[in-house]
C-alpha cells in the first residue's frame, strides 16, 4: 500500500488513551524493580473497544519499533492490517505476515509489526522435533513487546509442554477457532522486553489470578454506557451506541448447586457446562440440570413457577418467556 493512500485520522478516546497511560506507567514501574523479566498487563475490555488501534498507540507511545502480534484466532488479521496501514498515525510502520511482506524482505531501519498466529510461529515441527525453519527468525529476534490477541481462546497452563507440539491436527483445531490448549509465559521461546494481553472475555485469566489488579485495564459495557450519560458538550464519540439495560436474575439452589465446586464455592459456568464425548456421542454431564435451566429462562420452570403463585407476585418475565425480550 502507498503511503499517501493513509486516509484515518481519528483520535484515541478517553478510555483507549487510559488504557495506554496505565499500561506505561506499570511497565516502567515494573522495570525499575525487575531488571531481569518482562512485564505482562491485560486490557480486559469489551467488543469494539478498539484494542488494536490503541495496542499500536501503545507501540509509539512506547518507541518500540519490533512488535510480535501473536494471535488464538487468525481471522482477525484484517483488523490488524488496515488499522496499520490506513491510519496516518502510522506513517512508516511495515507489517509483516504470512504471506504477504517477509522480514526479509522489510526495511529494518523502519518500525514493524510482525502478525501470526500462535500455533505456527511457537509450534514446532513433528518430523524433525525443531522449530520451524520458516519461523526461526521469529525466536532469534529481541521483540519490544509480544501480543496476544484473543487470549481467551487459550487454555492455561495444563500441560504446557503441547504447546511445543502444536501442529497438525492442533492447527486444524486451532482453524476452528477452538484454540491451543496450553500456554506458559515462562518456557516462551520468544525473548521480549514486555508482554501485552488482549481479551474481551478473559475470565478464566483473572479467576486463576494471573493478573493482579494493577496488571489490568478494565473497559465493558456498563463503563461506556456510563461515559456515554456522563460525556460533556458536543461530539459525544459515544452517542451512536444503543441504548443497553442489562438484566440479571437468580438461579434456584436445585440448579445453581451443581456448579458450586469451585475452590471458593462460586457458581461455575466451566462445571454448570461441562460436557464429554464427540459428535453424536456428545453430552453435557449435568444435562438435567442445564435442561431445568433452559426452562428457566422460558419461564417454564416449574419451582419457580409455583413459587411465584404461593407469594402471588408480579415478577418480571424471564430472558425468553417474552416477546419483547
Amino acid at each position: 500500500m502507498n503511503e499517501e493512500n493513509r486516509s484515518l485520522d481519528f483520535k484515541m478516546r478517553p478510555e483507549q488513551k487510559a488504557a495506554v497511560d496505565k499500561t506505561i506507567a506499570y511497565f516502567k514501574s515494573f522495570r525499575k524493580e525487575n531488571l531481569d523479566k518482562p512485564p505482562h498487563f491485560l486490557w480486559n475490555a469489551k467488543m469494539r473497544f478498539g484494542k488494536t488501534f490503541a495496542a499500536y498507540q501503545l507501540a509509539k507511545k512506547m518507541g518500540w519499533r519490533k512488535v510480535l502480534v501473536l494471535t488464538f484466532k487468525p481471522a482477525v488479521q484484517n483488523a490488524w492490517e488496515d488499522d496499520l496501514k490506513c491510519h496516518i498515525d502510522f506513517k512508516g510502520w511495515q507489517f509483516i505476515f504470512p504471506g504477504g511482506l517477509t522480514y526479509e524482505d522489510a526495511d529494518k531501519k523502519r518500525p514493524f509489526i510482525c502478525f501470526g498466529s500462535f500455533q505456527d510461529y511457537l509450534g514446532k515441527n513433528k518430523s524433525t522435533g525443531g522449530i520451524k525453519t520458516k519461523n526461526e527468525w521469529v525466536h532469534t529476534a529481541n521483540w519490544d513487546c509480544v501480543i496476544f490477541d484473543e487470549y481467551h481462546y487459550g487454555a492455561w497452563r495444563e500441560n504446557a509442554k503441547e504447546l511445543f507440539e502444536a501442529e497438525d491436527e492442533k492447527e486444524i483445531e486451532f482453524a476452528e477457532g477452538q484454540g491451543i490448549k496450553d500456554f506458559d509465559e515462562e518456557i516462551m521461546p520468544i525473548t521480549t522486553d514486555g508482554y501485552l494481553y488482549l481479551s474481551g472475555t478473559p475470565f478464566r485469566a483473572i479467576a486463576s489470578g494471573e493478573f493482579i489488579e494493577e496488571q489490568i485495564f478494565n473497559w465493558t459495557y456498563s463503563d461506556e454506557q456510563r461515559a456515554k450519560q456522563e460525556w460533556k458538550g458536543e461530539d459525544n464519540p459515544y452517542a451512536s451506541l444503543p441504548r443497553m439495560i442489562l438484566l440479571t436474575y437468580q438461579l434456584p439452589d436445585s440448579i445453581r448447586e451443581i456448579a458450586m465446586q469451585g475452590e471458593f464455592s462460586e457458581f461455575d459456568l466451566n462445571i454448570f457446562f461441562s460436557a464429554s464425548g464427540f459428535g453424536d456421542k456428545a453430552k453435557f454431564t449435568y444435562q438435567d440440570e442445564v435442561q431445568k435451566w433452559l426452562d428457566l429462562i422460558r419461564g417454564a420452570f416449574l419451582e419457580t413457577t409455583i413459587d411465584n403463585l404461593k407469594l402471588g407476585a408480579k415478577k418480571p418475565p424471564m430472558p425468553f418467556s417474552d416477546v419483547r425480550f
